[in-house]
């Protein structure tokens, strides 16, 4: 048998009761009837001079609280106020702190503060940044382009005159170098050019750099190749 479902519960709500726009002369003639109706339950209340909003508060018994308001520094300020009555106290400081931050009372001095909250400002602007720079580099995409064509690349040579090789292995030729215990074999072409890790480079010096990055490198004593005896030597003996 089918388990029978459960009935969705319905969410409690946050607030319990209000009281909007009320003229602060009623508090003198009939006290008695709103205090009963606040009690001492937990709210936020607003108050306004005319329709204006002028201040924002909260206190665990607003009932005193309104009614030091009519002695105090506010107490010619406003001339109507609103209640909101809450249930629970369990988020009453972040709702006063967000109300202060959206509407910014001129009767409240400080700001809200949202603790545990982050701060989405930075994030956003760190995007803006990055997107501004894409579409920065797609607005001069066709220049960049244009240059990185007529400059030529580092790790290889498109003149045949520069490479040292040429002639010297007609038919190509594998050569073999030892770095820091590791073993590394390379192809020299019949045009000279000699082939490493899928990069065509011009000279055995530049072919040693990709190995070696740091310091010089001398290529024609790094690479060797073998003779009719099989025996590996140095390709500088080929200049001799």
């Amino acid at each position: 048998m089918a388990k029978a479902k459960k009935k969705a519960r319905k969410s409690r709500p946050i607030v319990i009761g209000h009281l909007e726009k009320v003229s602060r002369g009623i508090f003198g003639k009939y006290q008695k009837q709103i205090t009963g109706m606040i009690k001492n339950y937990y709210g936020v209340y607003a108050l306004y001079r005319r329709n204006n909003l002028y201040y924002i508060g909260l206190a665990a018994n607003l009932k005193n609280r309104i009614k030091t308001h009519l002695k105090d520094k506010h107490g010619t300020s406003w001339s109507h106020f609103s209640l909101y009555i809450f249930q629970k106290d369990n988020h009453i400081r972040e709702l006063e702190a967000l109300l202060l931050r959206i509407a910014y009372p001129e009767g409240n001095k400080q700001r809200g503060k949202l603790k545990g909250s982050k701060d989405l400002k930075p994030v956003l602007k760190q995007q803006v940044k990055k997107q501004q720079s894409i579409e920065l580099d797609d607005l001069f995409k066709g220049h960049k382009s244009a240059q990185k064509k007529r400059k030529p690349r580092k790790t290889s040579s498109s003149k045949k005159t520069d490479r040292p090789l040429k002639g010297l292995f007609p038919g190509g030729k594998v050569i073999y170098a030892t770095h820091k215990g590791k073993d590394y074999k390379a192809w020299v072409l019949p045009n000279g050019g000699i082939k490493y890790n899928g990069q065509i480079y011009a000279s055995p010096s530049a072919a040693g750099k990709a190995i070696i990055t740091k310091g010089a490198v001398n290529g024609w004593n790094f690479w060797k190749s073998k003779d009719k005896s099989g025996q590996l030597v140095r390709i500088a003996n080929l200049r001799k």
